[in-house]
Formats: C-alpha cells, sequence, structure tokens
C-alpha cells in the first residue's frame, strides 16, 4: 500500500486520462500492476473500468510489445505530413547570382522562393579533410533560428575559389582530385564532382523546403496529439532538403533503430524518424525512433564512400528512395545480362521541424576517410577505463547491501570474472539521486570499499529527473538557482518520473552542469569512492504523462523550445556527468558514464547500449545491426542488455547471448524488476560453465579491446566493424550481410544467434588471404562461405592470416587483478608467412597516457623468420612489470633452433613445441619485458 501511495496518489492519478494510468501501471510487473489496477478500480471504479478492460486483452493476448499508439506516425506529425505531400518536381527555389559574395574560404549568395519571394540565405564553406558544408537560413527571421551548439569540436575552413560563372550559375574548385561544385541558378540545385563523375546532388528533386517565421496565422499553429496540445508559438518552422547519390545502392547509419544495418526504402511506408524517446519495450524491422539519435548517413558503392551529416536537434524524418529498390533477384541479373545502362541510385530526404538546414557532406573516399572527416567535426570515442571493457553485472535492482556482498561473492565461489555491479533506482532514498536508501545501503561507503578490497567497482543511477521535494537539496538547489526547464507559462517544467512528481534540470545552460557536475565531488555526493561511476538512464528525457512519453515540445530552455533542442538533451546529461567524474578527481581519473539517450558527439563522453530489449532469439540477432550502426556514426562502445531486460531468457538463449556479448564492446548483463534472478550460476552446472568460459575469453582479449579501443580514441575508426565493407570495400556480395563483424582488423566474430542450431556459415573475406580458427588454431581459405558445425559450446571467432594478437591467458576475478600478468602473443602467418600488430599498455584509468605521455606502445612484426618488438612512441615513457610468457606461432614451419636477441647482445636459446599436424609452433618463457625491444629468430 505504500507503494501504492507514493507512485500514485503523489502523481495526482484522478488527473490522468485512460492512456496515462495504462503507461504508468505498464512500468510495472505483472504482480504489482494487477495490486495497483485491484486498488484503482476500488478508489475510481468508473475511470479504472476501461483500463482493466484493456490491461485483460494485453494479459490474455501475452503481448507486452510497444504500443504504437502512444508515438507518433509521420501523417500524425503534421509538418512531416505537410512536407512529405511536397512531390519532386520544379524547385521554387533560385540563386540570386548579383548576391554573390566570396571570400577564401566562404561563399555566400541569397535564394528566393518564388512562390512567396522570402529569401535565404546560403553559406558554402569547403572545409579540411576533403568535406563541403552546406547552410541554408532565412536572410532576416523574424527573430534567430536555433543552430546546434557544443556539438563540433571543429570546422576548419580551407580555400575556396571560383572557377567559372554565367548568368546560369557557376563552379567553384573543392581542391583534391579535380573535385568540383557546380551552383545552378534557375531553379537552385547543387551538384559535386569529380571530373565527369557527379558524386552528389543537391535539390536535385526540387524538395528544398523551408518555412519561414511568420505573424501569427490561423490553423496552422496549434497541434494536438492525443490529450495533449502544442502551442506552437513560432508557428510551422520545418525545413526540408533532398539528396541525390548517383551510383549508390547502400545507405547506414542514421541509428537508433531496430533494424536491419542496411537502411531501406521507404517508398509507401514510413520514414526513419529520429526524436528521442523513451520506448517500452520495442519492436524490430521498422523505423520508428527509439532511444537516441545521430543523423549521420553513409553511403557505400565500390568505388567511394561518403557520409552527410545533418546538424539538427530537433525531431527529425529521413525518407529513402532507390531506383533498384523493390526488382526481384530474377530482375536485377536480367538487367545485367540486358546491358541496362540505368545507374543505381539512391535519394534521401531530411526533414526537421525546426531550425537551419546544416549539413556536412563528407566525400570520403574511403570508410577509412569518412571515419577520420565525421570525428574530426565531433570528436572520436572516449577513451574508457581499462575495467570498463571488462564484464559488468546489473539487475534492477539488487536490494540491498547484503543482496550486493552475496552476488559478490557468488562470482568468486563459481570462479566467474566480473569487474563491475549495478544499482538501478531503488538504491536511492525514495528515488532522490545522489542519495542512498537509508535501510537498504545505510553504510555505502563500507559497501564500496569491500568491492575495492577485492580490486572491483560499482555504477549507481543518476537520471536527470528530480523529485519535487522541498527538504530534497537537489531540488531545491535547482529550484533556487532557477536551473529547471521551463513550461510554456513561464513556470518549471515538471513531469511526472520514477521519483513521482519530477522537475528536470536545464542541461543545456552551462551553469546547470556545471552546478551538476560539482554535485560528483566526494563531498557532495554522500557515500560515493573512487570506485563509484555512473549511469544516466531515462535523459530522452522520459515524462511519462508527457506526448509520447516526453517532455512537451512548448516547454522552454532560456531563448528556445524544447523543440530545437530535444535529441541533444541526453548529450548534455552524459556531458555534464563525465565532467564530474572528471573534476572529482581533480582531472586525473577517466570517467565511465553509461547513457540511454544520445546524438551526435556523444561519443566523447562515454558509452551506450541499446535499451529495454526483450529475452528472445530476434532480439539478440539486432544487436549486431543496432551496434554496427552505431560504430559507423562514431559511437564504438555500445552493447546490448545481455539476455534481454523484459522476459525471462532459456537457458540456451541465456548462454549464446553471454556468448555474442563477449565479442561486443559494452558487456552488461541487465534485467527487469519482475524478472527471475538470472546470476550466471542459476541455470545449473553446464549453462555456468559455458558462461565463464565466454567471460573468461573476454577477459583474456582484454589488451585487444584496449588496443582497439585506443585507436578508436585517436583516429575515430570503429571498433566493432561491419565484417566486410570498411575492410574490404569492394565485396559487394557482403554490403547487406550483418549477422558476423569484424572486431578491429584482425578478428571474425560469427555469434550464434538461432535457437537450436547445429551449424552456421561464416563469409571469410579476402581472396589469397587465410583465417584461423581461435580455438582449433584450423587455417581456413578467405574468399568463401564456411559452415562451422556447432554445439553450445561454441563461438566461431577467427583470427586474419598476417596479424598479431595480445592476450592475457591468467584470467582473475578482475580486470585490475591481471595488471601485472605476462602476455601471451598469438601470432597468425599470412600466405606470403608475413604478421604484424601492436601492443598497447598504460596505467588503465588515468589520463596520464595524454598528459603526461605515459604509456607503451610497440609495433609486432614477424617477416623472413624473424618475430620482433619496436617502439612506436619513443617520446613516450611507461614501465610494466608485465612481460612475454608464450608466443604462438599459426601456420608456421619447424624450426631446428629459436634464438632470443636483446638490443644490449644478449642471446638466449627458447624452449619450444611444433603441432605438426595443425602447423603450431609455440615459444615458451621467452620472459622478456612487454615495454622493452627484443628479437625472436627462428632457424
Amino acid at each position: 500500500m505504500l507503494l501504492f501511495e507514493e507512485t500514485f496518489f503523489q502523481k495526482k492519478i484522478w488527473g490522468l486520462n485512460t492512456h496515462q494510468i495504462h503507461m504508468l501501471v505498464l512500468q510495472r510487473g505483472p504482480e504489482v500492476q494487477i495490486i495497483l489496477l485491484t486498488c484503482l478500480f476500488c478508489f475510481c471504479p468508473l475511470r479504472m473500468g476501461p483500463v482493466l478492460m484493456l490491461w485483460l486483452a494485453v494479459c490474455v493476448s501475452g503481448s507486452w510489445a510497444v504500443d504504437r499508439g502512444n508515438f507518433k506516425t509521420c501523417d500524425q506529425s503534421t509538418f512531416c505530413k505537410r512536407q512529405r505531400a511536397l512531390k519532386p518536381g520544379q524547385s521554387p527555389y533560385r540563386a540570386l547570382l548579383e548576391t554573390l559574395e566570396l571570400t577564401n574560404t566562404k561563399l555566400t549568395l541569397q535564394l528566393i522562393n518564388d512562390n512567396n519571394k522570402v529569401r535565404l540565405l546560403l553559406e558554402l564553406y569547403r572545409l579540411q579533410g576533403n568535406m563541403t558544408r552546406v547552410k541554408i537560413n532565412e536572410l532576416k527571421p523574424l527573430k534567430p533560428r536555433f543552430e546546434v551548439p557544443d556539438v563540433l569540436i571543429n570546422d576548419p575552413p580551407t580555400e575556396l575559389s571560383l572557377l567559372s560563372q554565367d548568368e546560369n550559375g557557376m563552379v567553384l574548385s573543392l581542391g583534391a582530385d579535380s573535385q568540383r561544385l557546380i551552383v545552378s541558378a534557375k531553379p537552385f540545385r547543387l551538384d559535386i564532382m569529380e571530373g565527369r563523375e557527379v558524386l552528389l546532388s543537391l535539390n536535385s528533386r526540387g524538395l528544398l523546403a523551408f518555412e519561414h517565421l511568420r505573424i501569427l496565422e490561423d490553423g496552422m499553429w496549434e497541434e494536438t496529439f492525443k490529450s495533449h496540445t502544442d502551442s506552437k508559438p513560432n508557428g510551422p518552422t520545418s525545413i526540408s532538403l533532398d539528396f541525390s547519390l548517383p551510383g549508390v545502392e547502400h545507405v547506414y547509419g542514421i541509428p537508433e533503430h531496430a533494424d536491419t544495418l542496411k537502411l531501406k526504402t521507404t517508398d509507401g511506408g514510413e520514414p526513419y524518424r529520429l526524436y528521442n524517446l523513451d520506448v517500452f519495450q520495442y519492436e524490430l524491422f521498422n523505423p520508428m525512433a527509439l532511444y537516441g539519435a545521430i543523423p549521420v548517413m553513409l553511403s557505400h558503392s565500390p568505388q567511394r564512400t561518403m557520409g552527410l551529416f545533418w546538424l539538427n536537434a530537433a525531431e527529425t524524418w529521413v525518407d529513402i528512395s532507390s531506383n533498384t529498390a523493390g526488382k526481384t533477384v530474377f530482375g536485377q541479373m536480367l538487367d545485367y545480362v540486358q546491358g541496362s545502362s540505368e545507374t543505381p541510385q539512391t535519394d534521401v530526404r531530411w526533414i526537421s521541424e525546426s531550425g537551419i538546414i546544416d549539413v556536412f557532406i563528407m566525400l570520403g573516399p574511403t570508410p577509412t576517410d569518412v571515419f577520420a572527416q565525421y570525428a574530426s567535426l565531433t570528436g572520436t570515442q572516449a577513451f574508457p577505463p581499462l575495467a570498463a571493457l571488462a564484464y559488468h553485472q546489473c539487475r534492477w535492482n539488487y536490494n540491498d547491501q547484503e543482496d550486493v556482498a552475496a552476488v559478490d561473492q557468488g562470482f568468486d565461489q563459481h570462479d566467474i570474472p566480473y569487474d563491475f555491479i549495478w544499482l538501478d533506482i531503488e538504491h536511492a532514498d525514495g528515488k532522490r539521486y545522489f542519495t542512498w536508501d537509508p535501510h537498504k545501503f545505510p553504510q555505502p561507503k563500507e559497501m564500496l570499499q569491500g568491492l575495492e578490497d577485492k580490486r572491483r567497482k560499482m555504477v549507481a543511477i543518476v537520471d536527470p529527473h528530480i523529485k519535487v521535494d522541498n527538504s530534497y537539496k537537489i531540488h531545491s538547489e535547482i529550484r533556487s538557482r532557477g536551473f529547471y526547464i521551463k513550461n510554456k507559462d513561464g513556470g518549471d517544467y515538471e513531469g511526472w518520473c520514477w521519483p513521482g512528481n519530477s522537475g528536470y534540470p536545464d542541461f543545456t545552460n552551462p551553469e546547470m552542469r556545471a552546478w551538476w557536475a560539482s554535485m560528483f565531488a566526494y563531498d557532495q555526493y554522500e557515500g560515493s569512492r573512487e570506485n563509484l561511476y555512473t549511469w544516466n538512464d531515462m535523459n530522452e528525457p522520459s515524462v511519462f504523462n508527457g506526448p509520447e512519453v516526453t517532455m512537451h515540445k512548448d516547454a522552454v530552455h532560456g531563448n528556445w523550445e524544447h523543440r530545437d533542442l530535444h535529441n541533444i538533451y541526453g548529450l548534455y546529461v552524459q556531458m555534464a556527468t563525465a565532467e564530474g567524474l572528471i573534476q572529482r578527481s581533480g582531472g586525473v581519473e577517466r570517467p565511465f558514464v553509461l547513457t540511454r539517450a544520445f546524438f551526435a558527439g556523444s561519443q566523447r563522453y562515454g558509452a551506450v547500449w541499446t535499451g529495454d530489449n526483450a529475452a528472445e532469439w530476434d532480439h539478440l540477432k539486432i544487436t549486431i545491426p543496432m551496434c554496427l550502426s552505431l560504430g559507423l556514426v562514431g559511437v564504438s562502445f555500445c552493447g546490448a542488455d545481455v539476455g534481454g531486460f523484459f522476459k525471462s531468457p532459456s537457458p540456451e538463449l541465456l548462454v549464446r547471448w553471454y556468448q555474442t556479448g563477449a565479442y561486443q564492446p559494452f558487456f552488461r548483463a541487465h534485467a527487469h524488476l519482475d524478472t527471475p534472478r538470472r546470476e550466471p550460476w542459476l541455470f545449473g552446472p553446464e549453462n555456468t560453465a559455458l558462461i565463464r568460459e565466454a567471460v573468461r575469453q573476454r577477459y583474456a582479449l582484454l589488451p585487444y579491446w584496449y588496443q582497439l579501443f585506443y585507436h578508436a580514441h585517436r583516429t575515430g575508426q570503429p571498433v566493432m566493424r561491419y565484417s566486410l565493407w570498411v575492410e574490404y570495400p569492394q565485396d559487394t556480395a557482403t554490403f547487406s550481410m550483418d549477422d558476423q563483424f569484424l572486431l578491429g582488423e584482425n578478428l571474425l566474430v560469427h555469434p550464434v544467434t538461432e535457437e537450436g542450431a547445429r551449424g552456421v556459415t561464416a563469409y571469410l573475406p579476402g581472396n589469397g588471404e587465410v583465417w584461423f580458427d581461435v580455438h582449433t588454431f584450423q587455417k581456413h581459405n578467405g574468399g568463401q562461405n564456411l559452415y562451422i558445425p556447432v554445439t553450445m559450446s561454441s563461438i566461431p571467432v577467427f583470427q586474419r592470416g598476417g596479424s598479431i594478437i595480445p592476450r592475457k591467458v591468467r584470467v582473475r576475478r578482475s580486470s585490475s587483478c591481471m595488471e601485472h600478468d605476462p602476455y601471451t602473443l598469438y601470432v597468425a602467418l599470412s600466405p606470403k608467412r608475413f604478421a604484424q600488430g601492436e601492443l598497447y599498455i598504460d596505467d588503465g584509468h588515468t589520463f596520464s597516457y595524454e598528459k603526461q605521455k605515459e604509456f607503451i606502445y610497440r609495433r609486432l612484426a614477424f617477416a623472413n623468420n624473424t618475430l620482433s618488438s619496436r617502439n612506436l612512441a619513443p617520446g613516450s615513457q611507461f614501465t610494466t612489470l608485465s612481460w612475454i610468457e608464450k608466443i604462438v606461432i599459426l601456420g608456421a614451419s619447424k624450426p631446428s633452433k629459436v634464438t632470443l636477441k636483446m638490443p644490449d647482445g644478449k642471446e638466449s636459446q627458447l624452449e619450444f613445441d611444433f603441432d605438426a599436424s595443425m602447423s603450431v609452433l609455440t615459444l615458451r618463457k621467452p620472459g622478456v619485458n612487454a615495454g622493452v625491444d627484443w628479437t625472436v629468430v627462428l632457424q
């Protein structure tokens, strides 16, 4: 009854409509739902009758999937419906060439809409690194239109020159490879060309549309969705622009959607939607919006990779069409046989509710180039502490300190390593974040110290909705400082979330972010210690009684409406939290912050996960394309709830999910409050052993994972890569494959994601290359589909011939316990008997690698029967106690002797074993420090 009073009466249940009551009850588990509905029916029988009927229907049908009626379609989003009603044709816009102004880095030109005579201002920039920026705004808006701040870290312009001009338009030089930008005047159109080839066209279908700010008109202002009214005080302000990509059939990106990696055409269906939303148990294989939005799309063909970055934080819809869509395989073959001259083309249209057009065209030409171009604009993946790449154990919720201690002990008793245990919302005092429940967690520092004694850590949730309670310090300070988001009438915006009636801090305000960061100081966040890290959930933001379970668009952030910046709110929450974790250590320690909502640039602040999935096989499968899609647009640190958040997995599904998650960047098990406990040892000894082995494989590979994240941080290259087109961009057969992936360049993973599978077929890329099964060392030729029989212990993983991968095979209770353990080097020889790799080592948790250059970075190379280690960073300084314990050479021949040579001239003979049946040479105990130069010669 206490739960009932706190959760519902404080939320003024009698003020809710049927749908809102349904949504609030839906957030609870079945047993709690029955109690709540029974109590509510007793108090309000007339109100609750329809809800009970609805709930009975849900229970009878067994459906716990998303209620699509809670979320808008394009037709229900009036700006999308208006814009989509415009069909391709003659554009009303023309360029006024007489208004041209050109500097050495920038072109400005006015455009006019011949229908309404409204003028726009076009700005063109050529940016360093083979990029072009196009901005379009009103020439003289009634008030400023929102331009997205805090996302770009750099946009360096470079020289832009005019080649020619006449009454029809002009030609500009883009520098590299004879690239030109052609501006056509009537109708207005841009074409980027390289030689005689058109790479991209803008407004070629005439779908540029810019709803200008205007004086109040009837009929186009207020918009209603269900019981919610959007006052739209600035009226219709949407924008739209089309892009055509000749020669392109495959486009990727624009996460987050629970869909295939290759984006589908949207003709005759819904566009892809980008609008951060709290979606309850999302459906798969549709373009509905989810928790995050990154408006970046990559196009790929055998000839070129390009990218489009649409810098707009308002609700956005993306339409995709193709002239090859809908053709059967036979039809495509017939075109080929008949020599059809039709060039494939993909057309993309972006539609946003407000703001300006600000688009970055990344011209590649390779996938690596596009990754670097995007990283130069928005930054690279934050370099996480090493422990964050290990295994995380979570559920909603571990009950109390005794429960935490028991789970911690359970991992030791069953010899399963883990690094982080997590606490969800129930750990706080009445869901007042930055506090601890005094009865369940009365001694948080002692609990954290107990974990630290085992070199383990904890994550506690801190959500951005603040309980409205005058006795709660966080709320009182935010209110007194005026840091809450305001409603349209000027009062503090309030909505309902887990604590009940809640206020929402305005994280777009830098003063609010600075204050929030200060709350993580050890003298402010009572009970916190150095090994406590943070999880930002519900930061879309989630508002249970708001339209589409989020904030009203006419809420106010300073001078801007929420509609203008909705998709960037979650980024600001994570930004402020990460800064708080850095500041509390005096700038010494790297933070770890997990977020659910994200935007372009979120990669700079931590990790993301794919939200509230379900314990179903299809949800396991979709984790691969969802994380691959995020990796393509800068977010490498991605994972999914192992085992599924909702429902209860079968033992087989749970084991397969651990085996998959062990090879995905963020590796965390998580479960809903009302699911049975599912710690790894609760499914019988056989399944415990299988899970233990999957987790141990993750820990053995931590040196490789850490090295990949160091590269991602330095270069922007994704950690988890699509299996071929990033590394083998001309292999068209794999452009639509998303059931396998590469980790870096050298590990190919094909998880088992089918129930009852007895085999999988993996595609091993690269004609003339070889791949080695990491478990058996069996060698396989590249350029083939390989059928692999599997059992429940199978995790098909292959090391690329020509690579060297470091491991630490002495797995201990946590990654920190393995800090000084020795390395084993796995050297997989190419057909030309060559291999190379790297070894990166630092302290694993501070910024010293960056500030004091304290790290080891070495090149490992095998050629001419010689394996060597050489320093790649002569200016760095760091010492390690780790040494090289063993070297395993795959695809080797038997030597007569093996000699270790040191720079000082000392030599020693190494013991070795040779397995002739598998051509595997094992060198035992070289005993050399991992941070020094050395050479091993096979004779």
